[in-house]
């Protein structure tokens, strides 16, 4: 799996859905934001990419609507049908 480097944060790059994973375009994209989720979700709506953050659902931050468990239905009913995306799952170090 390929490895991202991001404002002094490693990332896993877990599924890349129809190439939709740009790491130039990610990194533009990323904000300081995005450091407390446990994962990534981009994906590609009229040529822009969106990012969203999802947590574990072990994660005493987790809600319904950012748990990991529910990104199916998160693609379903809020991307484009057959949209390019990707998922990016921190890396925490030991």
């Amino acid at each position: 799996m390929k490895k991202i480097m991001v404002e002094n944060l490693e990332f896993e790059l877990t599924e890349n859905i129809r190439e939709g994973f740009n790491e130039e375009e990610f990194k533009s994209k990323y904000t300081d934001f995005f450091e407390c989720y446990d994962y990534i979700v981009g994906d590609w709506a009229y040529g822009k990419l969106r990012l969203k953050g999802f947590y574990e659902e072990s994660n005493k931050k987790v809600k319904e609507f950012n748990n990991i468990k529910t990104l199916n239905k998160y693609i379903e009913n809020n991307c484009a049908y057959k949209c390019r995306y990707f998922i990016l799952k921190r890396v925490y170090k030991k």
